[in-house]
């Protein structure tokens, strides 16, 4: 824990360095354009992979990167970058090999885990011939991936924070991407919905 609090100050000290009025800005007014919906995977961190600074991007994180009308957590996240930030773009971004989507695609189980899981289980079975009919075993995992983000931007469309939003003309459109861990890109998987 020492190593991380020493990184911390190292960090800190070099933001001033090279940009002396950086947390004075910083700790102004919050005003990001993005509301990313991602995966937990610490290998995908959102402000990281689009180039983007602390503050401009808001973050909701969770395993699988789901959008559970029942999760009262992502809800709140989601009505407050868009009732109060005012974010343009919502984007939902999985990201191939996720270690979520394996799991329930294969049954595997884990506990508690499989109890969140369990849409992207049910979207495998609606897709069962599509998934089956892929060869290779880590394409298909990638495929159920894709297919889950699809499905993430159809429940996010859904929500009447969404709906509100639109029906009142706030701009605002909803994403769907991928990110690839083995070459460190973003696929648009061209799901995007902006109105009802």
């Amino acid at each position: 824990m020492d190593q991380l609090f020493k990184q911390n100050i190292d960090w800190a000290a070099a933001r001033v360095q090279e940009d002396p009025d950086y947390f004075k800005r910083l700790s102004g007014l919050q005003t990001p354009e993005y509301l990313w919906i991602g995966c937990a995977d610490s290998r995908v961190p959102a402000n990281v992979i689009t180039g983007l600074q602390p503050g401009e991007v808001f973050v909701h994180r969770n395993v699988a990167n789901l959008v559970n009308p029942g999760d009262l957590n992502c809800l709140a996240v989601l009505q407050f970058a868009i009732d109060v930030l005012k974010v343009k773009h919502v984007i939902v971004c999985g990201h191939y090999g996720c270690g979520g989507v394996r799991a329930a695609l294969n049954n595997e189980r884990h506990g508690l885990i499989d109890y969140w899981l369990h849409p992207v289980r049910d979207l495998a079975e609606a897709h069962r011939a599509e998934l089956d009919a892929i060869g290779d075993p880590e394409e298909r995992v990638n495929r159920l991936c894709e297919l889950s983000v699809v499905e993430q931007v159809r429940q996010v469309s859904d929500t009447p924070i969404i709906r509100d939003a639109w029906n009142r003309g706030q701009p605002l459109t909803v994403h769907g991407w991928c990110y690839g861990l083995v070459d460190g890109l973003i696929r648009d998987l061209k799901c995007s919905r902006s109105s009802l």
